[in-house]
């Protein structure tokens, strides 16, 4: 449980990098990182490099006892180097050039950047790989921000088409894959494939998919290169990428196989204001202060699993953003529950987004744990505070009590899914995040611990698998299922789709027809505002809304005498259904009846969910190792169903709003 800062020495004189670096120390942090944004001052030329300014900072850092973690500046190519090579800047949808003078103004097919990113990140492993103060790096910054995985520039289409050429071998196999007979689309040859942009209307959708996985796989070649350099040079140091929230525009499990922690860049209050479309307008004033009580829990659980069980939080909101459409002040205690709850659910290490506000640039409104003054700033006071209450704990505990163990509920991620949805949502509302958010804030209003989990990652030990619309099911997921003796909860969509995009063979739900014997003859999707009742037997009534399969029981199927229809829509069609250990619902419901389904299902898996009602709106519990954690974001004051025998460590069974508390449980609790 490690604090940690990020830090621009660039960015100020010289004369307070000391005074700077003392305070970080008296603060309690004992983490900076630095340089990710610098190439221009370490490369100012071509091979010409200036190492002073930086072996300078590092020495002072390291004089306090701070680590340093070091960002390699990739995201921030110079001036220089995009005027000698002009490729390397990306190109729009729109066709426009996207210029020098912000960041992250590159293409991942540039050959260019290629070239000149294996020279400045070589000569920086090579400088500082055995830098006893270095103790991590990082590579590039936030891959694919401002809309930048995909990219159209010359270099990019013919990396498309030898990636295609690649993959299907023959013209005549992609024709077929794609479904080139619609329209009569045949292409004569992979030289006459384009972008899949600009046509009158909708691309081919297998066309626009084939062009997502390709723009994944070059953010990937891309990061391996400049791992594959850090290693050969920084043996022993572990390698991390700063990845993003609610973005999916690139394979993150893919990336991270060449990882050793995944970290991720926690900015609750604008991804409730602007990035989660999915909430409506009384959700995002409810929580426009504290974040969503389920947002940012759900990326530390999708980002330690992408870390291969290692994650870190690298940039912690620590007060109001600049990046949002409105930009509010945190409640008073947030940083410091924001801090906690990271840990809660496995984090080694929060650093905070910055030491100090900038006075001058395009983030100057974007705050840090100072001032611009220098002055220390409301959450440089809440990260001081989770200082002394880390010491508190660790008094009571040691890494055995702390490790963080495999959780009950394992909740599916699979990034082409999120592409496939983008690319045909069916519904405006229908994709990204929002529908395994829903079901991931079910599992947690129940009391449950959930891992978020790739789709070949192992599914051993769990109680209950949870797919909240994989639209496909890959072989090797429905492989580990049928291994499995799990209870599995299939939401809508699910199974939907082939590998191409193309409607599965037999009808959805495809694969899981092997258990369950139905099929969707038809889907619809309904404008906000409209539902449709559900009646659920002894489960209670509720309303369909968004989304629905609209199912048929297969006659035929021997299987079909097994199959029990819990619920069912207002005009007869399945909404719930079960076979042995498989629950598949039918469309999106609303909170309560969701809660409901997945309580059943957690029974069956032998599971005991607390009551809904006994988390009051916004309180959540999290356990690791021996310890539980409760983060309160309500409106009101919450009473936290603290197990008999636990012993309190920090807070009490009533939190105010924006508290925090932490009991150590017995064993067996």
């Amino acid at each position: 449980m490690r604090l940690g800062v990020c830090y621009y020495p660039e960015q100020w004189p010289k004369s307070r990098w000391r005074e700077d670096a003392r305070a970080m120390r008296a603060l309690g942090l004992d983490t900076v990182r630095i340089a990710e944004f610098a190439w221009s001052r370490m490369e100012p030329a071509p091979g010409e490099f200036d190492w002073a300014w930086l072996d300078e900072a590092i020495e002072v850092l390291a004089a306090e006892g701070l680590s340093v973690v070091l960002g390699t500046p990739t995201a921030a190519p110079p001036q220089w180097l995009v005027d000698a090579h002009p490729d390397v800047l990306p190109i729009g949808a729109d066709g426009r050039v996207k210029p020098f003078g912000a960041r992250r103004h590159y293409c991942f097919s540039s050959p260019s950047l290629a070239e000149a990113t294996r020279r400045i990140v070589t000569a920086m492993a090579q400088r500082y790989g055995g830098h006893p103060a270095v103790v991590a790096w990082q590579t590039d910054n936030e891959y694919g921000c401002h809309d930048t995985t995909l990219s159209y520039t010359p270099t990019a289409l013919a990396a498309f088409q030898r990636w295609l050429r690649a993959r299907y071998e023959t013209v005549e196999r992609m024709n077929e894959a794609w479904g080139t007979a619609f329209w009569g689309l045949q292409f004569l040859s992979f030289a006459h494939v384009g972008f899949p942009i600009g046509q009158p209307t909708a691309a081919l959708p297998a066309h626009a998919l084939d062009f997502r996985r390709f723009a994944s796989d070059e953010v990937v070649r891309f990061n391996r290169l400049q791992v594959e350099l850090i290693r050969a040079h920084a043996p022993g140091r572990p390698v991390l990428h700063n990845f993003m929230g609610l973005f999916a525009e690139f394979d993150h499990h893919d990336c991270a196989v060449d990882l050793d922690i995944a970290a991720w860049d926690s900015y609750p209050l604008g991804h409730v204001d602007t990035a989660a479309s999915f909430l409506s307008e009384p959700e995002r004033q409810l929580w426009g202060r504290t974040g969503h009580p389920d947002m940012t829990a759900f990326h530390h659980d999708l980002y330690r699993g992408v870390g291969h069980g290692r994650m870190w939080v690298m940039e912690q909101q620590a007060g109001p953003v600049n990046w949002a459409d409105w930009n509010a002040l945190p409640l008073p205690g947030m940083v410091r529950a924001w801090t906690w709850e990271a840990f809660a659910h496995g984090a080694e290490l929060v650093s905070y987004f910055r030491w100090r506000q900038l006075p001058f640039g395009q983030e100057q409104m974007h705050s840090g744990l100072n001032r611009p003054d220098g002055a220390l700033d409301d959450g440089g006071l809440e990260a001081a505070q989770v200082r002394a209450e880390i010491d508190l704990l660790l008094e009571r505990a040691n890494a055995e009590s702390l490790t963080t163990r495999q959780a009950p509920v394992a909740l599916v991620v699979d990034y082409p899914s999120l592409w496939m949805a983008q690319i045909q949502p069916q519904g405006k509302d229908m994709a990204g995040f929002g529908p395994m958010l829903a079901y991931y804030g079910a599992l947690r209003r129940l009391g449950l611990d959930v891992d978020v989990i790739a789709p070949d990652a192992p599914l051993d030990g769990y109680a209950m698998v949870v797919l909240p619309g994989t639209l496909h099911l890959r072989e090797a997921l429905v492989e580990r299922l049928r291994a499995s003796t799990a209870i599995v909860v299939a939401g809508p969509r699910t199974g939907s789709k082939t590998e191409r995009l193309s409607i599965t063979e037999p009808l959805p739900p495809g694969p899981l027809r092997e258990w369950l014997p139905v099929r969707v003859r038809a889907v619809e999707s309904m404008r906000p505002g409209r539902t449709v009742a559900i009646d659920a037997g002894v489960h209670g009534q509720g309303q369909g809304m968004q989304w629905r399969d609209l199912i048929e029981l297969d006659p035929e199927a021997d299987a079909v005498k097994e199959t029990l229809v819990l619920a069912r829509y207002e005009d007869g069609a399945p909404a719930w259904l079960t076979r042995g250990r498989f629950h598949l619902h039918a469309g999106i419901v609303d909170e309560a009846l969701l809660l409901r389904w997945i309580g059943v299902a957690a029974r069956d898996a032998g599971l005991t969910p607390l009551d809904p009602q006994a988390l009051a709106p916004g309180l959540r519990l999290r356990r690791r190792g021996e310890f539980l954690f409760a983060i309160h974001r309500g409106p009101a004051p919450a009473v936290v169903p603290v197990p008999d025998q636990a012993i309190p460590l920090l807070g009490s069974a009533t939190l105010a709003p924006g508290a925090v508390g932490i009991w150590h449980l017995k064993s067996g609790s």
